[in-house]
């Protein structure tokens, strides 16, 4: 199974240490989403823009572990959408994100630079 990272579980991030048994396949733009700043992780929903992202493939353990890392904060849904590796799971945001910065690059390591 794939997964899609866009935020601190990118590469060289806070969080990446998750994805340390995880194969990463390739970078993707993935058009149709919009990114929000949180604070010191992102926001995706649905939308017009785009999101610069990383896809890798992970087992059920990994995929457990995210689950659970993203459950304890109730804000994000999993679902599975298309990509050139094959179909990833993605965790999308459930909330209004009225209020917070809309990251207009989509690429969370560029954040800073859309201020």
């Amino acid at each position: 199974m794939r997964i899609i990272v866009y935020g601190s579980l990118r590469r060289k991030q806070g969080n990446s240490h998750w994805m340390t048994n995880a194969q990463w396949l390739g970078d993707h733009v993935l058009e149709g989403y919009e990114m929000y700043d949180l604070g010191h992780y992102p926001a995706v929903i649905q939308g017009d823009g785009e999101i610069y992202c990383e896809v890798y493939r992970i087992d059920s353990t990994i995929l457990s572990e995210l689950d659970e890392l993203k459950s304890n904060s109730r804000f994000y849904k999993r679902e599975l959408i298309s990509t050139p590796y094959g179909s990833a799971w993605i965790y999308l945001y459930l909330y209004p994100v009225e209020g917070y910065p809309r990251i207009a690059s989509g690429d969370w390591l560029k954040r800073k630079d859309d201020v």
